[in-house]
């Protein structure tokens, strides 16, 4: 896969192309619907599929009071569009001055002079150019125009529509089996594990720390799960039991933090390493204990909790 950040990046050979157009935040289930689309028609006239995504999202720079945390950073946004069927992505750096293109100059300096699109494939709810003026129809009668065939995919879903929103509130209530089933697989967090303070180790259960750095986390609380250690390609998943807070039963900590105990581990050297914990089952809340006794004895009930989650158990 190639990935481009100006329209200069983008190869003066570049034949015609099926073009994929959105955020991509997660690239969600309903994501996967547009690029299956396109897929199709790139396979059946012998072109690429390049896909066109924005960094940062639009909303941090057009209202960051208001600007959701992502899902995925860039890095990972594209390898998840490559896996789900995306040749190349052009990732156009986002700015006011963007913001300000009218729907044709979207059209004719990206589409057009930059990609040579022969197929455009987006959400139905598409909108794009300065406040949002363009949608599908206005993309569809530029194509008529300039030699591109353009289509809205039809929404995925149900009751609930998928999308990087309905994502965001799954997880802010801790239901990580709806977001997994938004997504098509579970949500993980992919960070460096930095060193903490080391009272998991303490307590006999010690953790890989990992900070969410901006991204979204599920509900504060107690998750079975799986870590990936990403530095070993093909390295097998980790049954592991997560905690998302701040630890309150120990004062001071007001940092929220994501923290795996890979079950039965205690050798594991990850420090520095680059992991992926991944988001199966809530188990509890986040609770302040009286007490490390309690704490511990908790602990050992995640656990066990854990494998069950995880069918671990015979």
């Amino acid at each position: 896969m190639r990935i481009w950040r100006s329209l200069d990046d983008v190869p003066g050979d570049l034949g015609r192309t099926v073009v994929v157009i959105g955020n991509f935040d997660g690239v969600h289930l309903g994501h996967r619907h547009v690029v299956r689309r396109a897929r199709e028609l790139a396979d059946r006239d012998g072109l690429s599929v390049v896909a066109v995504t924005f960094d940062p999202h639009p909303m941090a720079v057009l209202r960051p009071e208001h600007a959701p945390l992502t899902l995925t950073d860039v890095d990972r946004r594209c390898l998840l569009l490559a896996q789900a069927g995306v040749d190349d992505v052009f990732v156009i750096p986002f700015s006011r001055e963007i913001a300000a293109w009218t729907p044709l100059e979207f059209i004719d300096r990206v589409l057009v002079d930059g990609l040579h699109a022969a197929h455009v494939v987006v959400g139905a709810n598409f909108r794009f150019g300065a406040r949002a003026a363009g949608d599908v129809a206005a993309l569809v009668e530029a194509g008529r125009e300039r030699d591109f065939d353009a289509e809205g995919i039809a929404l995925d879903g149900g009751p609930q529509v998928w999308s990087s929103t309905y994502v965001r509130t799954c997880l802010a209530a801790g239901d990580v089996e709806g977001a997994a089933e938004a997504l098509g697989r579970p949500y993980s967090v992919v960070g460096h594990v930095i060193e903490g303070d080391h009272r998991g180790r303490e307590l006999g259960y010690p953790t890989a720390n990992v900070p969410p750095q901006g991204r979204a986390v599920p509900a504060d609380g107690v998750y079975a799960g799986w870590l990936v250690r990403l530095d070993e390609p093909g390295s097998t998943p980790l049954p592991a039991a997560i905690s998302v807070g701040t630890n309150p039963t120990f004062d001071g900590e007001r940092e929220r933090r994501v923290e795996a105990y890979v079950l039965d581990r205690t050798d594991l050297e990850l420090y520095g390493e680059s992991v992926e914990i991944s988001f199966v089952s809530r188990i509890r809340g986040m609770v302040k204990f009286e007490g490390v006794d309690a704490l511990i004895e908790t602990m050992a009930d995640d656990v066990v909790r854990t494998r069950e989650l995880l069918g671990l158990v015979d």
